[in-house]
């Protein structure tokens, strides 16, 4: 009798306990409901400015958007992009400039959109310690004895000029040809007065052509390792790669990006335009949970870092010690050993607008694109503009936010106020001195005294015309 009250009594409440749990996964599977694809296979490559991608996974805030997100690291920039054409790739953390360089067809021609900056600067440039020693006694010291930064390529073109002289070439690296890192270390090289070459498509894509420094792709893992062999003789390239340069004693940064051009546009979260035209809900809940999570990164002066820190430590994202990733995601940043120093702003995710994909950074990288000849035909100011607006999706991206001030999960002052019309106001923050304004792309490119300009073209091994 007891047995069979309790009984009677216990289905009750088993129903009851199960209401409430169906209840409290009602929302999840209501948002799950009204997104064409919850099930989502990302793309990115080992390095620290992945992070809102595994942080979105790890804090769950894919899963609050009914998302079912799968990361997986990628063995590079090429298998990056061919796997987000092919489809294999629902997304992908990439460099900046690669959307751009899909539009106009320079390797791979495919229709590639970002609505999503997934953080400014996070690069520096890295040479050989023996490098190092011969550029160090053109570099200015402060009273302490250290050098003073920002570091100019003048000290490094006497070096480049002995190799010339002696018949050996320069070697230096960069990630891939369409490359944040191929463009600022061209930069740096041209504004110090060191050639570093020009493609001439489709013949020649080496890069190399009247170069005085030969530069040459290597997968960012392995940058430090083919620097200490001996084949390269510096890279740019992302962190942690160049902080592993310094604890190994193999290398020595020179420049960040953020002393190169301040707060430049890295990496950014591109998908095949086709796939953000089938699937509409579904991109802009990813777009959600990665503005949610850089937010997170850049939450209270920085203080989330250290717990990202050991996230971006394990093996599945980055991969590498957690005090080499420290040293420059943590607001400082280590050139020789013992010599560190404080860069708030080396890894920007979320502050100074940072998600936000101007049309602005986008129009500066096709000017390096034909400043060195990837983009071998003059164009007029509008064509960058209106590149720029095909690839780039401020218009997205805002739709993304408004739901999250919406929701309340984000506030309206931390965006881009409603006027903004995606260009930035000009530039005047580079090492050279040159103002980039985006509104003149062809004014800004006619200011270089290395690099193609007007109707300058690259052809049978030399720069023509005028």
């Amino acid at each position: 009798m007891k047995k069979s009250f309790i009984f009677k009594k216990a289905i009750p409440l088993c129903f009851a306990i199960l209401a409430i749990l169906s209840f409290s996964v009602v929302p999840s599977a209501n948002a799950a409901e009204k997104l064409e694809k919850p099930n989502l296979k990302f793309g990115f490559i080992k390095l620290t400015d992945m992070a809102p991608l595994a942080i979105a996974y790890e804090k769950g805030f894919f899963k609050d958007e009914g998302l079912n997100v799968q990361l997986e690291a990628q063995a590079n920039w090429k298998v990056v992009l061919d796997r987000v054409v092919s489809g294999e790739l629902d997304g992908s953390h990439m460099l900046a400039p690669v959307p751009l360089g899909a539009s106009v067809g320079f390797g791979t021609k495919a229709d590639i959109i970002t609505a999503f900056s997934m953080g400014l600067n996070g690069s520096a440039i890295t040479v050989s310690n023996d490098i190092w020693k011969q550029m160090k006694p053109a570099v200015p010291a402060d009273k302490a004895g250290h050098p003073v930064h920002p570091i100019k390529a003048d000290a490094l073109k006497p070096v480049v000029d002995l190799y010339k002289s002696k018949g050996k070439p320069f070697n230096m690296a960069m990630t891939f040809p369409v490359s944040s890192h191929n463009f600022k270390l061209r930069y740096w090289l041209a504004s110090g007065g060191i050639n570093p070459g020009y493609y001439s498509p489709p013949q020649d894509t080496s890069g190399q052509v009247s170069a005085d420094a030969l530069l040459s792709v290597t997968p960012p893992p392995q940058m430090p390792s083919t620097m200490e062999a001996g084949t390269i003789f510096g890279f740019c390239v992302g962190e942690p790669w160049n902080q592993q340069a310094v604890a190994k004693g193999v290398g020595v940064p020179v420049i960040t990006d953020d002393e190169l051009w301040k707060d430049i546009p890295e990496k950014v979260f591109g998908v095949n335009k086709a796939w953000a035209e089938k699937y509409p809900k579904t991109h802009l809940a990813v777009l959600k949970a990665l503005i949610r999570a850089s937010i997170w990164l850049d939450a209270e002066n920085n203080k989330n870092r250290p717990e990202a820190v050991k996230i971006l430590a394990q093996s599945k994202y980055v991969g590498a010690d957690a005090k080499v990733i420290a040293n420059s995601m943590t607001g400082t940043f280590e050139y020789e050993k013992g010599d560190r120093r404080a860069l708030p702003d080396f890894n920007v995710f979320f502050r100074h607008n940072a998600t936000y994909p101007y049309y602005s950074g986008a129009v500066w990288y096709l000017t390096q694109m034909r400043r060195w000849g990837q983009i071998n035909e003059a164009k007029d100011d509008a064509w960058y503009i209106d590149t720029a607006k095909k690839v780039y999706r401020p218009d997205i991206y805002m739709q993304a936010a408004n739901a999250l001030i919406a929701e309340k999960k984000a506030a309206a002052a931390d965006f881009p106020a409603k006027n903004e019309t995606g260009f930035k106001p000009p530039q005047p923050f580079f090492i050279d001195g040159i103002t980039f304004d985006s509104s003149k792309p062809n004014d800004y490119l006619a200011k270089f005294p290395i690099g193609l300009k007007g109707k300058q073209v690259v052809a049978g091994g030399k720069v023509t015309g005028k």
